[in-house]
């Protein structure tokens, strides 16, 4: 294993896409974790702690000599209105119920990122704010038939046809779709992994 390998602990598209933005060269190691929630526990704590139990399932698999150069990172997200977290929708009827108390309103993305390395572990918290459209139960189905809302945290992907819901966004657009680019680079940053930038900028 080279120095400084970086390991995603996320076998999500987007994200990888994202990381993969940044210039990093990475492997990926999905982590099974148990994403319940603990009683009384609050939507930051809920994605910081399950960002972190990621990042830590996947170092604990490692071996002794990888150990001694990983960097692993972990990200959880959680879309959220009124302190309650909406999750993924089973059916059609769970989608309308989300989408309809999202409909005309503000709710906030919470993404956490931690990084894990043999010396340190860090974590950030990333929340951004977005504001929806009102929307019509008869735009609802339709989304709902593209398939594109039966795999995604609060019932729509701001990076696809849902992206038309979105009024106004206030912070990371890129934390929305699942990893917030520049928290990311500055938090891997202080484990000596730079991005293209940071390279460029080094021997300039």
């Amino acid at each position: 294993m080279p120095e400084n390998q970086l390991i995603l602990a996320s076998q999500s598209p987007r994200r990888k896409t994202l990381l993969a933005q940044l210039g990093y060269s990475f492997k990926i190691q999905a982590s099974d974790i148990d994403e319940a929630h603990l009683p009384d526990e609050l939507p930051e704590d809920y994605v910081q702690r399950l960002a972190t139990e990621k990042a830590q399932k996947v170092f604990q698999l490692l071996s002794c000599d990888e150990k001694e150069v990983a960097v692993v990172l972990g990200s959880d997200t959680s879309v959220v209105i009124n302190k309650v977290i909406l999750g993924k929708p089973e059916s059609l009827n769970d989608c309308i119920n989300t989408l309809s108390l999202l409909s005309g309103q503000q709710h906030q993305v919470i993404t956490a990122v931690a990084v894990i390395s043999n010396n340190a572990i860090k974590t950030q918290l990333v929340t951004t704010k977005v504001f929806f459209k009102a929307l019509t139960l008869a735009e609802i189905k339709a989304y709902w038939h593209t398939g594109e809302p039966q795999d995604k945290a609060g019932s729509y992907a701001i990076q696809g046809l849902a992206g038309q819901f979105v009024k106004t966004i206030h912070g990371s657009y890129s934390a929305v779709v699942g990893l917030p680019l520049y928290e990311t680079a500055e938090l891997l940053s202080q484990f000596g992994l730079s991005t293209i930038s940071q390279n460029l900028e080094s021997k300039a």
